[in-house]
This record gives structure tokens, C-alpha cells and sequence, in this order.
């Protein structure tokens, strides 16, 4: 088990992940920002092709830690327009991006020094299950 696996918003960073892969999410990543940002530990970013899968990938990302026991977002911004769909749930903040939009801001290159967190590694699907 390694450091970032103790961390609080780890499990529900992979859950995060696994549930954007699955909604056929383009290009998901989890960021372990918790060295450089002192407000979350994770941000888990994805990609929809519309705003349509925006939107379902939002929705079933927030479904699926309650599901598992998880809490709910502390708050949720970008559903009016869903071009960029933000999920903060504290230790971790998923976001859910139009491609453009994605592009445009380009928040990986601002965190690019940070670990990138294997989620699609045998041990993170298991723990997202």
C-alpha cells in the first residue's frame, strides 16, 4: 500500500475514475495534488463528447460513491452550461470536461509535476468495486 492509498479521497478518486472509463469518459486521469494544493488531495479529470455525456458522467460519478457509502459533493457547479462540470467532495474533486473546454484550460499542465495516481492497475479496480 502506498501513502497516497492512506489518504482519505483515494478509494472514491478510483470510483471516480472507474465510473468515467465506464460512461465511455475520454482521457481520465487522477492527479494526487495533495503535496501542492492544501484544499483537496485529489482531482480526478475526464472528458465527454457532449454535453450529454457530460452531464451522465456527472451524475453517475455522484451516484456511485453514494452508493458505495460515500458522501455527496459539498457542491456542484458547471450544470447549467456543462461544459465543465465540477463534483467537490473535499479530499477529492472530480472534474468532467468538454473536450474544448478540457483543452482550453488545460489544468493537467498546471499540476504536471504532481504523481499521477494508477487507477486502471489491477489493485485501483479492485479498490473501485
Amino acid at each position: 500500500m502506498t501513502i497516497e492509498q492512506h489518504q482519505p479521497g483515494y478509494g472514491w478518486a478510483l470510483v471516480a475514475a472507474q465510473v468515467a472509463d465506464d460512461k465511455q469518459g475520454t482521457d481520465t486521469v487522477v492527479l494526487d495534488v495533495s503535496s501542492v494544493l492544501a484544499i483537496t488531495d485529489y482531482f480526478v479529470i475526464t472528458s465527454g463528447r457532449n454535453t450529454r455525456q457530460v452531464r451522465t458522467i456527472a451524475e453517475e460519478v455522484e451516484q456511485a460513491i453514494k452508493d458505495r457509502g460515500g458522501p455527496g459533493p459539498l457542491r456542484v457547479e458547471g450544470l447549467s452550461d456543462l461544459t465543465w462540470v465540477l463534483l467537490d467532495y473535499g479530499d477529492l474533486v472530480v472534474h468532467v470536461f468538454d473536450v474544448e473546454t478540457r483543452r482550453f484550460y488545460d489544468i493537467e499542465r498546471l499540476y504536471r509535476d504532481v504523481p499521477v495516481v494508477d487507477w486502471q492497475g489491477a489493485g485501483a479496480r479492485q479498490a473501485a468495486r
